[in-house]
């Protein structure tokens, strides 16, 4: 099963609940898929999904799936992470109004350099990611220990925004 959530901002994320029905429709995800929508206006076809759920519904729908397809916010990732699961991190961008600067670029390429996730900016390459999460070839390290990543990203915020 795969959990796809878009946090609860304001903002709306179309472009990846679209390309999720795209890829159901063509048989690249074959599995139940569930998302959580948030504020995106556009309504999946191929699979359930709620506008917001109750934390303990996301906690039963993260412990249930396989793989995590998120929005790149660092709450998400983390908590993705701390549960054992695979995770695909989608960049929301200002370009397409969803949000109103790049800085989930920075966020998940940062994840992504350290081999937590795989990272996607461009929808283009969710179909490729979906592809190389369960390849063996794919190391993606199990996150073990909070601090060292929470150090990297104080890091990261140091060396960038001050």
């Amino acid at each position: 099963m795969i959990f796809v959530c878009a946090g609860s901002r304001e903002y709306q994320f179309n472009r990846l609940f679209q390309k999720i029905d795209d890829l159901l429709e063509k048989g690249v995800i074959q599995e139940e898929v569930f998302a959580q929508i948030g504020a995106s206006t556009y309504k999946p076809r191929n699979y359930q999904y709620r506008n917001y759920i109750s934390k303990e519904e996301y906690n039963q729908w993260m412990e249930a799936s396989r793989l995590v397809i998120t929005h790149g916010g660092t709450g998400s990732i983390i908590g993705a992470l701390k549960k054992g699961k695979k995770v695909i991190a989608v960049t929301r961008l200002s370009k397409y109004e969803e949000h109103v600067d790049d800085h989930q670029k920075q966020i998940v390429d940062l994840f992504t350099r350290e081999h937590y996730i795989l990272g996607v900016h461009e929808i283009e390459e969710l179909r490729e990611a979906l592809a190389l999460v369960d390849e063996k070839s794919t190391i993606l390290r199990r996150f073990e220990k909070e601090s060292y990543i929470l150090n990297i990203i104080e890091e990261f915020i140091k060396n960038n925004y001050h």
